[in-house]
């Protein structure tokens, strides 16, 4: 076996192993019905646990005479209607809690309905942000606003980019609460609370918001949630640099926080940060404002399977005849990349680092920019990978070069190589060493001709974790059938790729794997005649490992999502011309035709055996 078949079965062989691991490790998820198709159900118990002022959390304080309240499905609510959201908050609690995306879609089939993002209490899923003041010094819970105080609109009459609201509540005992509710043309909420002490006595109070899930099972089993391993799912927080991840199934085993007497982790910001909830595509985020010192905590309710998120800004004096407030910001929406950019450069920060770039962030970042700004150019995000493609390419090209060269070498080596075997008979230590003067004499590396291939290894895994955790390729077209490169070839051999009259198999069935779309297919066969432009290897395992390794790696593939099937075809395809073209310079001509036909010749014998 000489140098060069050792080295590229080498690369081949542990390529194959990576994928195989991760193929195995981390199948592509099944679909999952979207919350939109989910049945609603009534759920018992909406209290959410509220802070106080001195950090304690207690359960919500019981209405009480002095708050006017409502079942929450009665209540009054307040539209909310900007270019990219709709939906309503509801008065009782003031929460925000019904909300659509308007520019996406459950699906791209047609007439899918668009995203909901949050649900109101009772739904089988409920999400919403609440706000309020935890009660300190010269206040009871009874007199501050609690999550089911029913409030009333001041002034505004619905909420829209150019329309704010103030919603007002009198505790009849010399406090007004009003708290002031904004929106941009994006995703992003402004919350003004502002307190008006009328009374004799100076009062203490600290204001917080609260995210609330309602519903996530043990393994995060909730519709919409993928409960992918390579996707994270549940708390995000930045506390003065430090990014957290902590799924759902985490919280639920958090100990409890004698300080909060709850299953909580707290953390304690000096100056920025903020703490919510992501899912795949969507987030909802709690921001205190630039330079605030606060706490942020995750907390879990086992009793009523409420997972919380939650900041307390420090507590507000207030004196007799004076007025204070607070303003933070609430991010509700789609985790698209030049958005986040945009409020990390207004001062959310760090905010970029919300969206999921995985262990390879110093490949997937600037990966994701780059095919982003291609795809502004050319305005589709198919054409944009085969871009990317060629750029990553020719960023390889000195060392792709260098290695075809090598290669090229080993190819005229190949008689005194030969030689060598022929002299050394059975001395594999004399046959080792001859090789090594004849590599150091030629000036060639042999191992030269692995790099490139490992090289793609961590460029497939970062595009891998690009496509599938991006917004931006969600629903991404390219033509004819390839309506979403994030998803997986919706072509099939079992119809002939769309037409004969029937449909191909479900995409999450075990025939989907078999009877493969066009996209696995080419890949397969721009991997087979990558191989023609060498002959086969002698040695009847090589041979064989070479015969079938193609043909594993398109049905290993045919589940992936198709825009990164698309990247290795167009790899596949410049790797071919490149080497053809850099041996063919070093006076080296591929017979390719000619490799082909051996390749049916030595089958052709077989089969005769």
């Amino acid at each position: 076996m000489d140098d060069q078949n050792k080295n590229l079965i080498l690369a081949t062989a542990l390529s194959f192993l990576v994928i195989l691991v991760w193929f195995v490790l981390f199948p592509p998820p099944e679909p999952t019905p979207t919350p939109n198709e989910t049945e609603i159900a009534t759920v018992e118990g909406n209290e959410v646990q509220t802070p106080s002022a001195a950090g304690t959390g207690t359960v919500g304080e019981a209405t009480t005479a002095t708050e006017e309240t409502l079942p929450d499905e009665q209540a009054p609510r307040v539209e909310i209607d900007t270019p990219r959201l709709k939906g309503s908050l509801s008065l009782s609690g003031g929460r925000i809690d019904e909300l659509f995306l308007k520019d996406y879609k459950v699906s791209i089939d047609d007439g899918a309905p668009i995203v909901e993002l949050l649900y109101p209490v009772g739904s089988e899923s409920a999400y919403y942000a609440l706000y309020g003041w935890a009660p300190g010094a010269g206040v009871g819970g009874a007199d501050v606003p609690g999550p089911n105080t029913l409030w009333t609109v001041e002034e505004g009459e619905a909420l829209s980019v150019d329309t704010p609201i103030t919603l007002r509540w009198d505790n009849e005992k010399g406090l007004t609460f009003r708290r002031m509710i904004s929106v941009d043309e994006d995703y992003m909420f402004t919350v003004t609370q502002s307190v008006e002490n009328n009374s004799a006595t100076e009062v203490g109070m600290a204001p917080y918001g609260i995210l609330a899930r309602h519903g996530i099972g043990e393994d995060g089993d909730l519709p919409g949630l993928k409960n992918f391993f390579i996707l994270h799912e549940g708390v995000i927080g930045m506390a003065d640099g430090t990014l957290t991840e902590i799924d759902y199934g985490d919280v639920r085993d958090f100990d409890i926080d004698p300080n909060e007497r709850a299953q909580a982790e707290v953390f304690q910001i000096k100056e920025d940060g903020w703490i919510g909830f992501t899912d795949h595509f969507w987030m909802t985020t709690l921001i205190p404002e630039p330079g605030t010192a606060f706490k942020a905590a995750a907390k879990f309710d086992p009793r009523r399977n409420i997972y919380q998120t939650e900041t307390v800004l420090p507590t507000l004096t207030v004196a007799p005849g004076a007025t204070e407030e607070v303003t933070t910001q609430l991010f509700a929406g789609a985790k698209e990349w030049q958005t986040i950019r945009e409020y990390q450069a207004q001062g959310v920060y760090k905010f970029i680092d919300s969206i999921d770039w995985g262990w390879f962030f110093f490949l997937t970042k600037p990966i994701f920019w780059l095919l982003h700004n291609i795809n502004v150019l050319i305005g589709n995000m198919g054409w944009s990978i085969i871009g990317l493609t060629l750029i990553i390419k020719a960023i390889l090209f000195p060392l792709a070069f260098k290695s075809y060269v090598s290669m090229a070498k080993m190819k005229e080596l190949q008689p005194q190589m030969e030689a060598l075997k022929e002299a050394a008979g059975d001395d594999r230590q004399k046959m080792q060493q001859g090789m090594m003067e004849l590599y150091k004499k030629e000036k060639v590396n042999p191992a030269a001709g692995c790099l490139p291939i490992l090289l793609q290894i961590p460029i497939f895994f970062s595009l891998y974790k690009v496509i599938f955790v991006t917004i931006e390729l969600r629903q991404a077209p390219w033509f004819g059938p390839f309506q979403d490169l994030s998803a997986p070839d919706p072509t099939s051999i079992m119809n002939f790729f769309g037409l004969l009259p029937w449909a191909g198999p479900q995409p999450e069935s075990l025939m989907a794997l078999i009877f493969i779309g066009i996209l696995p297919l080419l890949l397969g066969i721009s991997m087979w005649l990558q191989q023609k432009l060498n002959p086969a290897p002698t040695d009847a395992t090589q041979a064989m490992i070479f015969a079938w390794m193609p043909w594993v790696f398109m049905f290993m593939l045919g589940g992936f999502a198709s825009g990164l099937v698309v990247y290795w075809i167009a790899n596949n395809t410049i790797t071919f011309t490149q080497q053809y073209l850099i041996m063919r310079s070093q006076g080296y001509k591929p017979d390719v035709f000619g490799n082909i036909k051996s390749s049916f010749k030595r089958s052709s014998k077989a089969d005769d055996k």
